[in-house]
């Protein structure tokens, strides 16, 4: 099977399975799009505009991961990290909707299983990363892009191995020559060299916005180091 960076083509999962992951992939937006109300502000709106405009560029521009497998910057992260992970998924579904629509990349029927992948599943793994780092690492441009990095690998090999589950549940596609599980382990290996480009990218990217205007990144401004306890007062309690 050839791999375009998760891109599901039509016909690669039966028409069940699609269905399934539609509606999934649907109400899930509808979740994001209520919560992210909550987080939208003078400053979030254009971001999510560049962010998205960002992705979209990026998801264009494919670089070889081996013979006849390509791949490109999934975005999630990047996106998670910028604009928070609510208005993130948005982003990265409204890119895959006006590519599956205008560029023919990814089917239609698979517009579920992709969004699910991509939008969902990769940038809450990044975003799960990013904030259980963020807790540990200096809130500094540095910082922040070592976490960016990190999250952008495991959010690829998530997204990935979230394909591998949909493969599994209702694959169309035979596989000769090969078992389920060492195609998800080569699913995973690529994806993980998928992951590091994607992660020097978006490493590079939120360390120039952090380094630039911090207060634009909402990883810096939505996560909030749990408080320090208060000292005990001198001479105990009375």
């Amino acid at each position: 099977m050839r791999n375009e960076a998760l891109h599901i083509a039509n016909g690669i999962i039966n028409a069940q399975v699609s269905l399934a992951f539609a509606v999934l992939a649907g109400l899930a937006v509808a979740l994001c799009l209520t919560r992210a109300r909550r987080d939208l502000d003078d400053r979030l709106i254009p971001m999510a505009g560049l962010v998205a405009a960002f992705v979209f560029a990026a998801q264009m521009l494919n670089f070889p991961v081996g013979p006849g497998v390509s791949g490109h910057l999934l975005g999630g992260a990047l996106a998670a990290i910028l604009v928070g992970p609510w208005v993130g998924a948005l982003c990265v579904t409204v890119v895959l909707v006006v590519q599956a629509l205008i560029f023919s990349d990814g089917g239609l029927s698979a517009l579920g299983l992709n969004v699910t992948n991509m939008a969902l599943v990769g940038t809450a793994a990044a975003y799960f990363v990013v904030a259980g780092l963020l807790r540990v690492l200096p809130r500094t441009p540095g910082g922040l892009a070592v976490a960016a990095f990190l999250g952008s690998v495991i959010a690829t090999v998530a997204a990935s191995q979230a394909f591998m589950f949909q493969f599994f549940l209702g694959g169309d596609v035979a596989l000769s020559g090969t078992t389920f599980g060492a195609m998800a382990l080569s699913m995973a290996g690529i994806h993980l060299l998928i992951g590091v480009g994607e992660g020097v990218i978006a490493a590079l990217t939120v360390g120039a916005v952090a380094k630039a205007r911090p207060d634009l990144v909402f990883a810096l401004r939505g996560l909030r180091r749990p408080p320090a306890a208060a000292p005990a007062m001198a001479g105990g309690v009375a």
